[in-house]
């Protein structure tokens, strides 16, 4: 098995189609038709269905696909840190980012890392949750930070961070009248949430506080990011319901937050790594992480945007 049958695996993979594929390789079909061909052989497994009408991973097929990315992603890693290297970085830090994260802190974080150790290069991957967690148990990445603590065995889920669940309103909407809304009367409007398939983590905290009410919510649509989520609820689309610094970080200047009625929900990103011993580098992160929680962390982190939650849009 050689790269380039890697390679063609995967752009028919995702592609689904063998001459768009082809194409994509800048190769003839041909070609393309013989390598997979002597993959599957070399494996002893049909890796697709091909009819004159569809081409269709077979089961074999789609658990080689979950395996594959990873390969390249090791490979772009080892040459990253060859680079890294020539360029003075003594270490490198690999970062996985799922669910979104505070966007205040984020800023900081890196700007405190940069100053404390600059010879440390810090390489960040934004990735679903589910690929998160098979990227830190197969050593893709270092850590990580997503919106859940559920990760299964072998990884360990601090949390690290919390931010208000807030409701976003479009400006001069009938609920602005209420300085904190009962959860039921969010519900008697559509609503705008996050992708599950996207943010795994953010959705399942979302659909706790949901399911708290009785009556099932209204989905309008569901977005890939929280900058889409804000454009839709400043065009009065529907409501949205996020942390209190996607809010406040947005730059829609149609959109509102109020909080809920009651008890503020909270959302909390977790810090996942691998259990067992950690590296020096890595035990120094984890530091910067609780400093740049405090808020006494937070006002002396160079380049800061710290959150506060009064600056959010009223």
């Amino acid at each position: 098995m050689e790269f380039r049958h890697l390679r063609c695996f995967l752009a028919v993979a995702e592609e689904l189609h063998f001459a768009r594929a082809a194409e994509r390789l800048h190769i003839e079909q041909s070609p393309l038709s013989r390598t997979i061909k002597e993959l599957e052989e070399d494996l002893g497994e049909q890796l697709f269905v091909r009819t004159s009408r569809s081409t269709r991973l077979t089961p074999a097929g789609k658990l080689f696909l979950e395996h594959v990315p990873r390969v390249f992603t090791a490979l772009q890693q080892a040459r990253d840190s060859v680079k890294a290297a020539a360029k003075g970085f003594h270490s490198q830090l690999r970062i996985a980012l799922s669910d979104g994260i505070a966007p205040a802190r984020l800023p900081a974080l890196l700007a405190l890392c940069r100053q404390e150790e600059p010879d440390v290069e810090i390489r960040l991957f934004e990735v679903p949750l589910s690929q998160q967690i098979k990227g830190l148990h197969s050593d893709l990445y270092d850590v990580g930070f997503g919106q859940a603590d559920e990760v299964g065995d072998g990884l360990v889920a601090e949390a690290a961070w919390t931010d208000p669940l807030m409701v976003a309103v479009p400006a001069r909407h009938p609920l602005l009248t209420h300085k904190r809304i009962p959860l039921n009367e969010v519900l008697r409007y559509p609503l705008v949430l996050c992708d599950p398939q996207v943010c795994e983590g953010h959705a399942r905290q979302i659909d706790r506080v949901l399911r708290r009410a009785e009556q099932e919510p209204v989905i309008a649509e569901r977005v890939t990011s929280s900058d889409l989520m804000m454009a839709l609820v400043s065009a009065g689309f529907a409501l949205g319901l996020t942390g209190a610094a996607q809010i406040a970080s947005s730059r829609e200047a149609g959109v509102v937050a109020r909080p809920l009625a009651g008890r503020s929900p909270i959302l909390t990103t977790y810090l996942l790594r691998r259990e067992g011993e950690i590296s020096e580098v890595l035990a120094r992160f984890i530091e910067r992480v609780q400093a740049i929680e405090s808020p006494e962390g937070l006002r002396h982190a160079p380049s800061s945007q710290s959150y506060n939650p009064q600056d959010i849009k009223q």
